[in-house]
């Protein structure tokens, strides 16, 4: 008796497990992060977190976040890049939007 569930499920599995494996530097996993003004790239490249501050308070974002959009307030921007340096930006305030890995921030709108 075939079981097409636990195959397909399995194989799901396998497809994720490629995938997060494709995202990872130096053995962890990372996200894709722009940030970027109408005049300005400030950063376009892979990193393991970001750390902002929106009106609640500060908070980081990780590979395989949720879904996420808020708006920022003037902070130091931090930006925890694959070659295990930090990529700072002083901003004035944006809007940040998390999806599938990825967090575009957007400033001076």
């Amino acid at each position: 008796m075939s079981r097409p569930h636990a195959d397909s499920s399995s194989k799901i599995d396998e497809q994720q497990a490629v995938a997060d494996y494709a995202k990872r530097a130096h053995g962890r996993l990372s996200m894709k992060v722009k940030v970027y003004s109408p005049f300005r790239d400030y950063y376009d490249g892979a990193a393991f977190s970001l750390t902002a501050v929106n009106a609640t308070g500060p908070f980081d974002i990780l590979p395989k976040h949720h879904n996420f959009i808020s708006l920022l307030e003037p902070c130091e921007l931090v930006i925890r890049t694959i070659s295990e340096s930090e990529h700072r930006i002083r901003i004035s305030g944006g809007l940040i939007h998390v999806k599938a890995d990825e967090a575009v921030v957007f400033l001076d709108i």
